[in-house]
């Protein structure tokens, strides 16, 4: 399966996207870098500058059509980017439209709830999105892994990088289900 991974061109962290990647590779799957931008990206960990990662594809050159899932890592600043960018908000949406499956650790679900997808479904994050995501019609729970399938899609999230092997379990797993 080909599975896009999501980010900013700086702001996402490193941990939430590396883990997951490699996961998807040990499963044999495609992992792809789609951006808003060309070149590489900049990972962070927590605030500080880590590794960058070059981009595989543009976010407006492509569309969901060519993959069987997303993944959205989190970091502060990559969501709140994500979701100003129209292209991108629309990319995410479309897998939701299209019922393809959608994992979103720690702060990613911002970027769901500019793409107003997370009405009816329940999700965890990081704690600080609760209200938002409860605003938008989310019920939250603190749970290290949540799995939805009250849409037309199944929605993976998790709260943070200590729950990244269950997150990447759980995602894989998923994901499986849908592509079979």
């Amino acid at each position: 399966m080909r599975i896009a991974f999501l980010t900013a061109p700086e702001g996402v962290e490193q941990v939430e996207l590396t883990e997951p990647w490699q996961a998807a590779k040990d499963a044999g799957h495609e992992p792809v870098l789609v951006s808003t931008q060309s070149g590489e990206i900049q990972g962070f960990d927590h605030l500080d500058k880590a590794d960058t990662f070059q981009v595989d594809e543009v976010v407006g050159d492509t569309s969901a059509d060519s993959f069987g899932g997303l993944v959205l890592p989190g970091g502060v600043a990559n969501p709140d980017l994500l979701r100003m960018d129209e292209e991108a908000v629309a990319f995410v949406k479309d897998f939701f439209e299209q019922g393809r499956p959608v994992a979103a650790i720690c702060h990613a679900p911002w970027t769901l709830v500019e793409a107003d997808v997370v009405r009816g479904r329940v999700m965890t994050s990081w704690p600080s999105l609760r209200t938002d995501l409860r605003n938008a019609g989310a019920t939250w729970v603190d749970e290290q892994v949540k799995v939805c399938d009250h849409g037309n899609n199944v929605l993976i999230t998790s709260r943070k990088p200590d729950d990244l092997k269950a997150f990447c379990e759980t995602y894989l797993a998923e994901f499986a289900k849908a592509d079979g």
